[in-house]
């Protein structure tokens, strides 16, 4: 029996990126970034699942279930955090990617006027 998706049953990261999709106040190329980093913070939890592992193996007195919820905690706020900073360079690849040829050509023109120093 299929269960249905309701928003009590979304993760938080759908959420986001469904509330990012109906902001008016965001460009196109704003909205792409966004997902884009989104996409990117998934990729680092994958990653630092593993590398988190070890941490806590050998912590004495917490079962795992505790073990396991510190750990999603610590994976989510690191992968967050470092995908937010910019400085990982995953978003900004896959932004380009995503971007439509149409839309990355304008950003590019308003890029190249705004970069010009204005002679008058």
């Amino acid at each position: 029996m299929p269960i249905p998706i309701q928003m009590a049953t979304m993760s938080q990261n759908h959420l986001a990126v469904e509330q990012l999709a109906q902001n008016n106040k965001l460009t196109e190329a704003e909205k792409i970034g966004e997902v884009a980093k989104h996409f990117e913070a998934m990729l680092l939890r994958q990653f630092l699942n593993e590398g988190t592992r070890p941490m806590l193996s050998q912590s004495e007195g917490m079962n795992p279930a505790q073990k396991s919820i510190y750990q999603d905690m610590i994976t989510k706020t690191l992968a967050e955090t470092i995908s937010q900073s910019g400085d990982f360079g995953l978003a900004q690849a896959f932004r380009h990617q995503l971007m439509p040829r149409n839309l990355a050509q304008a950003e590019a023109q308003a890029q190249a006027q705004a970069d010009q120093p204005n002679h008058e």
